[in-house]
């Protein structure tokens, strides 16, 4: 698969896609984000919010992986509900631990959202 989306540069992997490589950097951020929730929580919330932020660019690597359009459709798909679940959970995140900053992981999700859905899009077309 050799398409481009988002840069002048041909895609030779799935490691060259800004969305996969901004879903890195929000597998950092979650992380950070979830070592500063309360030693109660480490296999509550926490646990459930790295393991969808870590289902985002794996999918969008297993679907690129696949080399069929339609599979990395469907791949695509389940990173964007991973992300969408993630979603959720920091607002229940921010609800019940106020003190954190969340304004940068909201900022990169929203980014996220917009790149899967524009990605999406082009390759339904």
């Amino acid at each position: 698969m050799s398409v481009c989306f988002y840069t002048s540069m041909t895609i030779k992997s799935y490691k060259d896609l800004i969305v996969w490589q901004k879903s890195i950097t929000l597998v950092r951020a979650i992380y950070l984000l979830t070592d500063n929730f309360p030693k109660n929580e480490s296999y509550c919330l926490s646990i459930q919010m790295r393991k969808a932020t870590i289902s985002i660019p794996s999918n969008i690597a297993e679907g690129y992986g696949r080399g069929k359009t339609g599979d990395y459709l469907k791949f695509l798909r389940i990173a964007c509900g991973s992300l969408y679940e993630l979603e959720t959970q920091l607002i229940i995140a921010k609800f019940l631990y106020e003190k954190q900053d969340y304004k940068n992981i909201e900022n990169l999700i929203l980014e996220i959202q917009k790149m899967l859905n524009s990605l999406i899009s082009k390759l339904s077309s």
